[in-house]
């Protein structure tokens, strides 16, 4: 019953993981225009 619970218990860490990435890649790719544009500007001002 121990290994079960270890188990599920990394399977939830598991899927908020995968959850957090798939988030994390969505704004990515939203936001991938303003930040090539705030970089862009930075790039510039050097």
């Amino acid at each position: 019953m121990l290994l079960r619970s270890k188990g599920q218990g990394l399977a939830e860490y598991a899927l908020i993981l995968a959850l957090i990435a798939i988030l994390a890649i969505t704004a990515l790719l939203f936001l991938s225009g303003q930040i090539n544009t705030i970089l862009s500007t930075i790039g510039k001002s050097l």
